[in-house]
């Protein structure tokens, strides 16, 4: 069965330029793209990317604990991540139908303080290395570094006060999340706690 899979997979590019595709309904009644060829309705399901990583070696064990501190760094920080994006992408749905620049600053007020009561006690118990990677984990899930969405939120005065407090402790709240580069590391273990892996 593999053998045929692979063969077909093989010469569906030459099938599919000789038949045309199909939208066609499979026995159980999904609804699937297909190709005929020789009379026969073949189906073509596209799969999403699964990212498959290999046995992470260290050279010695202080390479190894660094990727044990990084992985448990990640693994508490990654959720409030998520949570950030989440409620980045509700406070901007109610913004955009507000007209008012003052009911806007308001709501955002309001917003700052809600978090803060929920999660300010939390979010203060995070190391300084699990703050960066919170401040970049951010960036990933709302395509914008922190600095950014305060000037959105808070205006440019607030967030130029938050960057210099945030630089005394080193931070920065402008840094920008590579998942290829500096950040390729959080970015395999943010795909591994994804999917379940660790």
């Amino acid at each position: 069965m593999k053998f045929i899979l692979v063969g077909l997979l093989a010469l569906t590019p030459f099938l599919i330029s000789a038949q045309g595709i199909l939208n066609t309904l499979d026995s159980n009644g999904y609804h699937c793209n297909a190709i005929v060829a020789a009379k026969d309705t073949i189906p073509v399901i596209y799969l999403t990317d699964v990212p498959v990583f290999g046995y992470k070696s260290s050279r010695n064990s202080t390479e190894a604990r660094q990727w044990e501190r990084l992985v448990r760094n990640v693994k508490k920080a990654y959720p409030y991540a998520k949570l950030a994006g989440i409620k980045f992408n509700e406070y901007n749905q109610k913004i955009a139908g507000i007209k008012s620049e003052k009911v806007q600053k308001e709501m955002m007020k309001q917003a700052e303080d809600e978090i803060e009561a929920q999660f300010g006690n939390e979010l203060k118990d995070l190391t300084i290395s699990q703050g960066k990677i919170l401040l970049k984990l951010i960036d990933r899930q709302t395509n914008n570094c922190s600095y950014d969405i305060v000037v959105d939120f808070r205006g440019h005065f607030r967030a130029f006060f938050y960057q210099s407090f945030a630089r005394l402790f080193g931070y920065n709240l402008k840094v920008k999340y590579d998942p290829l580069g500096a950040d390729a590391d959080v970015e395999r273990i943010v795909l591994m706690i994804e999917n379940g892996s660790i």
